[in-house]
């Protein structure tokens, strides 16, 4: 498959790849199922990331990413801008995140558009 060219298709793509969880970062940690799973940001695994700029607005920036639990097995994705509309507690992780994937396991889709 392409490489999806927005947010929307990115977040489509990982759901039909068996990424069904839909994480949030919570207070330094990734959760779900509201807040009852949790997993420290230190312990996910990447196993996919994708980034985005808005056509118009390069500052208008989005990253994506397909993570997974080792604990639980739990796959799932987490969204958020990036950038400058970002929260800078977010954007620390999401980096720290981001320079965990390992492009040349295999995993991963690499950059979206």
């Amino acid at each position: 498959m392409d490489a999806p060219d927005t947010v929307t298709e990115a977040l489509a793509m990982l759901d039909r790849e068996g990424y069904d969880v839909d994480f949030q970062f919570v207070d330094g940690e990734i959760t779900w199922e509201g807040r009852q799973q949790r997993c420290a940001v230190d312990d996910v695994v990447v196993e996919q990331v994708m980034r985005f700029e808005g056509p118009s607005d390069p500052g208008d920036e989005m990253i994506v990413f397909g993570l997974r639990d080792p604990s639980t097995g739990a796959r799932g994705r987490l969204a958020s801008a990036f950038g400058s509309a970002a929260d800078p507690e977010l954007v620390e992780h999401l980096a720290g995140l981001a320079s965990r994937f390992d492009v040349d396991g295999g995993a991963g889709t690499g950059s979206g558009r």
